[in-house]
């Protein structure tokens, strides 16, 4: 039943947050649109068509026995440094960016199919070896792999993507048995690495900058901030009403993607920006009592890690939205505008459900085998004619023949 209560909350939680990113993805467009002269159901329908193929998706992930990625990881991960590859080469750059390819009417990125292949590669990987004690452990090959996808996201430039990385790598080395000092040394290590990646790159200063007091040039730099925090302010408790919002017509850059969530404050207020923060607080509590419950080492690692991804996003956002950290570009998982990041999670999810409901199929295999292989011992013995006695039973019982032969003697 707990398991059962958990899977649900998982299908719940993904199809509600799924449909209501719809609603908003929509909500936060179609004035723009229609000022604009576009179309203002273009964002909606495409938005639909990328979920109904991720749900589409999930239902073939959560049928398909995830056993059978680890045979996959390392095609996923050749897959995904590939494409990781074409895109600085094919690319065209958008706002400064190469991070998508074009196909035909689809856009593909493919920084959020590495997510997915250094999830089930490090799982597949830790679930047959001893976890990493010290760095010299961790660098070989985990650290390396990090390190070379998160030079090629580096590269597009997407810093958020990174640090997306990072952290679910570090949820499952942890889970692992990881010490805490080798995985604080590790990430200190990448931390000064990314302050010095933040400091070359003039935008990336600015950010900063502008996170630690975006007041300060607020029609600049600190624009986003400071009108992602008005939007949020200005919703009240209660919020203006869904669809009723000003920022999001020319005002809150990147409303429909990086800032819906101030779209969400403003216009449902601080009931409805309560709501989807504790959506994504029991999916967390679900995907991480999954993965910490399965008996499979792989699955452990995997749910471990999947459930990070997902929770990692949307933390990075919410942060970034609020003002508690600089903007790094992340969408919110299932409700921000975007195909390959909704798909991919759609994806993460079908997975995360397929190691709910493989759990007793795992733990009555184990069952199984055990009487098995007790079944098979017994009925040797039962063949020899006598059932099996402890070692030191038998030699008490023959030295008391002896004597007794000895006595009547």
């Amino acid at each position: 039943m707990t398991r059962k209560v958990e899977w649900q909350v998982l299908l719940l939680v993904t199809l509600a947050l799924t449909a209501f990113g719809i609603v908003m993805v929509y909500s936060a467009t179609s004035a723009s649109a229609a000022i604009g002269g576009a179309n203002p159901m273009s964002y909606l329908e495409k938005q639909a068509t990328y979920a109904l193929l991720g749900l589409a998706a999930l239902v073939l992930a959560s049928r398909f026995d995830y056993r059978r990625l680890k045979q996959l990881s390392s095609v996923l991960v050749l897959a995904a440094i590939g494409g990781c590859v074409a895109v600085l080469v094919v690319a065209h750059p958008i706002n400064g960016a190469r991070r998508w390819i074009n196909f035909g009417p689809a856009v593909f990125q493919p920084s959020e199919l590495a997510k997915l292949a250094v999830a089930v590669w490090i799982a597949a990987y830790l679930a047959q070896r001893e976890p990493p004690r010290t760095l010299r452990d961790l660098w070989r090959p985990v650290g390396a792999l990090l390190a070379l996808f998160s030079l090629l996201i580096m590269l597009e430039p997407d810093l958020g993507t990174t640090i997306t990385l990072a952290v679910m790598v570090g949820a499952v080395l942890l889970v692992s048995g990881t010490p805490i000092f080798t995985l604080a040394a590790g990430f200190s290590i990448m931390t000064a690495v990314g302050v010095a990646a933040i400091w070359v790159e003039p935008y990336r200063r600015a950010r900063v900058f502008a996170f630690l007091n975006p007041w300060h040039d607020a029609q600049g730099t600190g624009f986003q901030i400071v009108q992602a925090q008005i939007g949020l302010g200005s919703g009240g408790i209660f919020g203006d009403g869904l669809g009723q919002g000003v920022q999001k017509i020319h005002y809150l850059p990147e409303a429909h993607t990086d800032m819906i969530f101030a779209v969400i404050g403003e216009e449902l207020g601080l009931i409805g920006a309560t709501c989807v923060i504790l959506a994504y607080a029991a999916f967390a509590w679900a995907g991480l009592k999954v993965a910490l419950e399965c008996k499979d080492p792989f699955g452990k690692r995997l749910g471990a890690g999947l459930t990070a991804l997902v929770c990692c996003q949307a933390a990075i956002n919410l942060a970034a939205v609020l003002g508690m950290a600089p903007l790094t570009g992340i969408p919110l998982p299932f409700v921000s505008y975007g195909g390959s990041s909704l798909v991919v999670d759609l994806v993460c999810v079908g997975v995360l459900l397929n190691i709910a409901g493989s759990g007793h199929r795992v733990s009555a295999e184990m069952s199984d085998r055990s009487r098995r292989n007790g079944g098979s011992r017994a009925a040797v013995a039962r063949g020899r004619g006598r059932a099996p006695q402890p070692r030191r039973a038998r030699d008490v019982r023959r030295v008391a023949g002896s004597r007794r032969g000895a006595a009547r003697s």
